[in-house]
């Protein structure tokens, strides 16, 4: 799955690009029709140690799901996402599988 990463407000490095991509590649096991994702981190100016904000939109025909996570890390809000995504997709999976 192609997986378009932007950061804003800082540069991310090559590591935590694989990192997500490697998450991100997991969603194919739970629904093969994606057709892709877009990834977006942040940091936030605050003074809260939970200031990294990991937003992902999965594309998948006639629907798209957004989630958007903070977390302290931008590793631990990827794991999360992802987690909540895999619950979305089955759940779509299940339905489209009970209407056929």
């Amino acid at each position: 799955m192609k997986v378009n990463t932007q950061s804003i407000n800082f540069n991310a490095d090559r590591k935590l690009i694989n990192f997500i991509q490697k998450r991100m590649d997991k969603l194919d096991m739970y629904y093969d029709k994606v057709i892709k994702s877009d990834v977006y981190l942040k940091v936030e100016n605050t003074s809260d140690k939970e200031n990294k904000v990991f937003e992902a939109r999965v594309s998948v025909p006639g629907d798209s799901f957004i989630v958007k996570k903070q977390c302290k890390t931008f590793e631990e809000g990827a794991d999360n996402a992802v987690a909540s995504l895999q619950r979305q997709l089955k759940k779509r999976k299940e339905k489209l599988r009970a209407h056929s």
